[in-house]
């Protein structure tokens, strides 16, 4: 039957009205849903961005400026620093006049005395020297010259301390890899043998074996751990960083370097090391010193003014003050400046001496180091592991027992341990040579 156009025409708006409602409630329903979806989208992002501004990693030259900000050390060594600029101000300073009032009273003892207050007044100057005053400068400079040298020290003893604490803590995480690595061989060979013990192809004593070298591979993930965390503990103690702030370290050990000439070398440490340029500065301010003491024996006149007023006369009185010395010529301290001239003469020559044998054995150790690492690199590495791979085939196939292949991997994991070892060591003596030299190279 077939409705009237009228009916039709209403189900088709209701249907209509439907249709629009149910469109408004999925657009609704649809923001809703984008909303939610952009809500956690921004948390997720925020929740990332914190978590790797948190664990950002941490390269060398970031843990060099860390050090540079938060080390005390460095507060230390600009204090002095500030002390020493400050005795150039005192070493300027001139002495201050002296003023002296006295007052009493004057009483009759002979009939022609005018009994009555008395009242002096009196002001004295000391008249420097200008030889002493440009002597005591002398020193103050001196000083400050050596206070700088402290500083650039400082700074260099930290750059170095904290290159050797890095690449520590590289050390210590790169054998915690070595030591991940061993188990998990150690763990799939212990697999391995197990299944065979239950199924019948392998002894017993085998399985205990391979037991006994997982739990030595534990042990020594473990210690490699602990290495790890003090390593990483002595870095923050040096950056000046909270002890509960995530150290991501950045980097790895560098190449090889082509040293420049040993006497090259040499040239620049003694002419450039800081600690040199203190002990030098210090020769400097003995000498300073010695003269500032032989000046002090010159006698330095004070300028005297008076004025008093009795109570019968008034009087004005000008005088000079000049000691004579006689009993005491400055003996001792001429001599403890002139003892101090040589100490710090005879110590300089010493620490020439000392960073000349420090260098020596630092481009001996670098050397050594290379060569060790190009060895392993060369030949024991692939070596080691082609023995295991080896040794493992052949156990497979029956043809040799399992301490033969326990012992290729040790011999693979000692191998690799020298390995770092020697890239460590070559790593520890350029920072040494870098320190020894005063600059990087």
């Amino acid at each position: 039957m077939v409705q009237p156009a009228s009916d039709s025409m209403s189900h088709l708006g209701q249907y209509s009205r439907c249709g629009r409602l149910k469109s408004t409630a999925c657009r609704w329903q649809l923001n809703c849903f984008l909303l939610s979806v952009q809500h956690r989208s921004l948390v997720s992002i925020l929740l990332a961005t914190s978590a790797w501004a948190q664990s950002s990693p941490l390269t060398l030259a970031r843990a060099l400026e860390l050090a540079q900000t938060n080390n005390p050390q460095l507060a230390v060594a600009s204090a002095i620093g500030d002390g020493a600029r400050a005795a150039i101000t005192t070493a300027k300073a001139r002495p201050n006049p002296e003023l002296n009032y006295l007052a009493g009273r004057q009483s009759i003892t002979q009939n022609s005395a005018i009994p009555g207050a008395l009242q002096h007044w009196g002001v004295s100057q000391l008249l420097e020297l200008p030889a002493v005053r440009q002597s005591r400068l002398a020193v103050a400079e001196a000083g400050r010259q050596s206070t700088d040298f402290l500083l650039s020290e400082t700074r260099l003893a930290l750059r170095g301390a904290v290159k050797q604490a890095f690449y520590q803590a590289l050390r210590r995480r790169q054998e915690i890899t070595l030591a991940e690595d061993n188990r998990r061989i150690v763990d799939d060979f212990e697999r391995r043998i197990r299944i065979q013990v239950e199924v019948g192809e392998a002894a017993r004593l085998e399985l205990i074996r391979a037991e006994t070298e997982v739990n030595t591979a534990s042990a020594q993930l473990r210690s490699a751990q602990l290495r790890y965390t003090t390593a990483i503990a002595q870095l923050r103690a040096l950056l000046g960083v909270r002890a509960d702030e995530d150290l991501n370290l950045q980097g790895a050990l560098d190449p090889a370097l082509d040293l420049p000439p040993f006497a090259e070398l040499r040239v620049a440490a003694i002419s450039s090391h800081p600690s040199l340029g203190r002990l030098r500065a210090e020769v400097l301010r003995a000498r300073a010193a010695l003269r500032n003491e032989e000046t002090l024996r010159k006698p330095q006149p004070t300028l005297l003014a008076e004025y008093e007023r009795q109570p019968d006369i008034n009087y004005f009185r000008l005088g000079i003050s000049i000691p004579i010395p006689l009993l005491n010529k400055r003996q001792g301290p001429i001599a403890e400046a002139a003892a101090g001239i040589a100490q710090a003469t005879a110590s300089t020559s010493s620490l020439e001496l000392q960073l000349a044998s420090q260098l020596e054995r630092a481009y001996g150790e670098y050397q050594v180091a290379g060569q060790q690492v190009h060895a392993y690199e060369d030949g024991s590495l692939k070596e080691a592991e082609a023995a295991l791979s080896a040794a493992q085939t052949a156990y497979r196939l029956g043809e040799r027992g399992i301490l033969e292949v326990l012992d290729a991997q040790r011999v693979l994991r000692s191998v690799r341990y020298d390995y770092l070892n020697a890239q460590f060591d070559r790593q520890s003596a350029r920072v040494e040579l870098e320190q020894l030299r005063g600059s990087d190279f």
